[in-house]
C-alpha cells in the first residue's frame, strides 16, 4: 500500500479502489457496472427525449423529472470514467485537481437531485390539494426559476468545502475507499485538524439533503391529509396512485445516502469491501431506478416510451 509524506496536500495522486478481495474478478465484475451504467444512462436519456419530443408531456411533473434524469446522468458519467478504469485497465491513479473536480459533480448532483426530489413533493401536493389553480401556481417561467435555484443552491456551498480541503497537509495512506472521489474519505487521509471541514460538510449535508428531507416528510402529511379529504374512496385511491412513483425515487435516493454517511460516521473499523459496496450503491442504484420506477408506474411516460419504441421498428 503506497505511503507518502507530503507537507501539502494537492501534490498528492491518490488510488482509488475497486472491489477489495476480488481484484482477480475485475473483468468479469465490470460486465455488471457496464450493464448498470448502460441502463442508468440509456433510461434517463430516453425519459429527457420522451418528455422533450412529446407535448402531452410538457406539464410540471413531468419538467421536474425531466431535472431529476438530468441530474442522474450527470451523478453517472461523473464516475463513468474513473470506475470502469479500474476494473479495465487497473488505473487507479487519480491527481488531486482532477479528485477535487470529481467531487464537485459527484456532489453537487447529488444536493440538486435532493432538491428536484423536494420540488417534485411540492408539485404533488399542488396537484392533489389545489388541482384547480395547478397550472396557475406552476407557470413555465416559476418552473425555470425554480430549476436555477437548485442549480445554485447545489452549486454555491461547495466551492469553500472543496477549497478547504487544499489546506490540509497528507502523511496517511492515499489509497481512498471507493472507485471515485469521495469528500469524507479523502478528508480522512489528512494528519492535520479537520474539525472545520468535518463541520462545514455536515452543516452543507443538513442544510441540503437534511432539510429537503424534513420538508419532503412535512409534504407528505399534508398530501396526506388532503387526500383524506377527498370524499370519494376511487379519487383517494387515484390520488394516492400519483405519489407512488415519487414515494419510491425519495427511498432509494436517501436510504443509500444516509447509510453511506452512516458508514463514514461510524464504520471505522467496518471492512473495506462495506464501504466500497454501500458507496457503488449509493452511487449507482437511484439513476437505474428512477427510470424503471417512472416508466412502469406512471402511464403517460410508460406510453411515450411505447411509442418511440414502437416507432422504431415500423
Amino acid at each position: 500500500m503506497p505511503y507518502f509524506n507530503q507537507s501539502i496536500f494537492h501534490p498528492v495522486v491518490f488510488f482509488l479502489t475497486g472491489i477489495p478481495g476480488f481484484e482477480t474478478y475485475h473483468a468479469w465484475i465490470s460486465i455488471l457496472f457496464c450493464c448498470l451504467y448502460a441502463t442508468a444512462i440509456s433510461g434517463n436519456s430516453m425519459i429527457l427525449f420522451v418528455i422533450i419530443t412529446e407535448s402531452s408531456l410538457h406539464e410540471p411533473m413531468y419538467y421536474f423529472l425531466s431535472m431529476l434524469s438530468f441530474m442522474d446522468l450527470g451523478l453517472c458519467l461523473s464516475t463513468l470514467v474513473t470506475m470502469l478504469g479500474i476494473f479495465w485497465f487497473n488505473a487507479q491513479e487519480i491527481n488531486f485537481d482532477a479528485c477535487i473536480g470529481q467531487m464537485f459533480f459527484i456532489h453537487g448532483f447529488t444536493f440538486m437531485e435532493s432538491s428536484v426530489l423536494l420540488a417534485m413533493a411540492f408539485d404533488r401536493f399542488i396537484a392533489i390539494s389545489n388541482p384547480l389553480r395547478y397550472a396557475t401556481i406552476l407557470t413555465n417561467s416559476r418552473i425555470t426559476k425554480v430549476g436555477f435555484a437548485i442549480v445554485i443552491r447545489g452549486t454555491a456551498a461547495l466551492v469553500p468545502l472543496l477549497l478547504l480541503l487544499k489546506r490540509l497537509s497528507s502523511c496517511h495512506s492515499h489509497v481512498l475507499h471507493h472507485s471515485y472521489c469521495f469528500h469524507p474519505d479523502v478528508m480522512k487521509l489528512s494528519c492535520t485538524d479537520t474539525k472545520i471541514n468535518s463541520a462545514f460538510g455536515l452543516a452543507i449535508v443538513i442544510s441540503t439533503a437534511g432539510l429537503d428531507f424534513v420538508l419532503i416528510l412535512l409534504s407528505y402529511v399534508l398530501i396526506i391529509h388532503s387526500v383524506l379529504n377527498i370524499a370519494s374512496p376511487g379519487e383517494r385511491k387515484k390520488a394516492f396512485g400519483t405519489c407512488v412513483s415519487h414515494i419510491s425515487a425519495v427511498a432509494i435516493f436517501y436510504i443509500p445516502m444516509i447509510s453511506l454517511s452512516l458508514v463514514h460516521r461510524f464504520g471505522k473499523y467496518a471492512p473495506p469491501l462495506v464501504h466500497t459496496s454501500i458507496a457503488n450503491v449509493y452511487l449507482l442504484i437511484p439513476p437505474v431506478m428512477n427510470p424503471i420506477i417512472y416508466s412502469v408506474k406512471t402511464k403517460q411516460i410508460r406510453k411515450a416510451v411505447l411509442k418511440v419504441f414502437l416507432s422504431k421498428m415500423i
